[in-house]
């Protein structure tokens, strides 16, 4: 059902609704959903006495058509514009709207969906999609890197190479068991570097296995990287790993799941609004759960830069839970 699914007439503005669908997500998962998909739209059109709505699917077929799609949309009017995908679905979507007036939405269908947790959407199609139609738009910060707009987590070191394992070598496998997987392969090769860190013109150097600059809580398929992260608050939060041995890390790394990670001695908490990471040797870059080039690189917030649909009541959103 691509054309536009129009309710009974209204005298009250219509809001226009785009979904954008990634088949490929969660492993099929967008593909075998979208009949699903779109009688749950259908349904939950004709159940709100919000303002009438109308809405469509539009499908990516490669690699940055999120963008260009979500970009077309709201040029063309649509009020709320959806990511129906995982991370990454999300951050194409998003980096077609940044900068303007649409509302960004969210259905889950993806392996890893780390945004959804932090903000309360659920893995539930009925349920994910009432939120769309009936949630309340709230300000959310946004980080640019590279020329490019993310929403959830960056990182350099280890959690790249570990990003780069998964794509290239454990597909078969999902969310968190993916990672798990790619994070045993890769402490085999891995070797800390040599990082020196610019934070809102403080200086920091060590030698450190990874540093995530996250403006939300969780990555990596459900790892909570940064349990008081807020996706309001207009900071960063920084988490570093300093070098350590296999059997040291091996131990405690299941407290990352957990958010207990913080209280290790190996483990620094920072905060700040402009970040600079350079590197020796130079090391992979992970936006938002894609590769996007090498160290060094440069982080800036943009504070309340878009408005995400969220559950109701309005309020703001809390660090997700785990």
């Amino acid at each position: 059902m691509d054309a536009w699914d129009t309710p009974k007439k209204n005298v009250r503005p219509t809001r226009q609704v785009t979904v954008v669908l990634n088949p490929a997500s969660g492993r099929g998962e967008g593909r075998k959903c979208r009949a699903q998909l779109e009688a749950a739209l259908a349904n939950a059109v004709n159940r709100t006495e919000q303002r009438p709505t109308t809405w469509k699917i539009v499908e990516t077929a490669k690699s940055g058509d999120g963008t260009v799609l979500a970009r077309e949309a709201a040029e063309q009017g649509a009020e709320v514009v959806a990511a129906a995908g995982g991370d990454g679905t999300l951050g194409e979507v998003l980096n077609g709207l940044a900068g303007s007036t649409a509302h960004l939405g969210l259905i889950p269908l993806g392996t890893g969906n780390d945004f959804a947790r932090q903000v309360g959407i659920p893995r539930n199609l009925s349920s994910a999609v009432d939120i769309l139609m009936c949630g309340v738009p709230q300000p959310v910060d946004l980080g640019r890197t590279h020329d490019r707009w993310f929403i959830n987590v960056a990182g350099c070191g280890f959690d790249a190479v570990v990003a780069q394992r998964v794509n290239s070598g454990f597909r078969f496998l999902k969310g968190t068991n993916a990672y798990i997987a790619a994070v045993l392969h890769s402490l085999m090769h891995f070797k800390p570097v040599s990082m020196r860190l610019t934070i809102d013109g403080e200086v920091h150097t060590l030698r450190a296995m990874l540093c995530a600059v996250a403006n939300a809580g969780f990555y990596g398929g459900g790892m909570h990287i940064a349990p008081d992260a807020q996706i309001n608050d207009g900071l960063f939060d920084l988490c570093l790993l300093q070098e350590a041995g296999t059997l040291e890390f091996l131990r405690a790394f299941p407290q990352v799941f957990r958010g207990t990670h913080v209280t290790h001695p190996k483990v620094t908490m920072l905060r700040g609004k402009h970040i600079l990471i350079e590197t020796d040797p130079p090391t992979p870059l992970l936006v938002d759960g894609d590769l996007c080039g090498v160290t060094p690189v440069e982080f800036l917030l943009y504070p309340s830069a878009i408005h995400v649909l969220g559950p109701y009541p309005p309020a703001p959103f809390p660090a997700g839970k785990g």
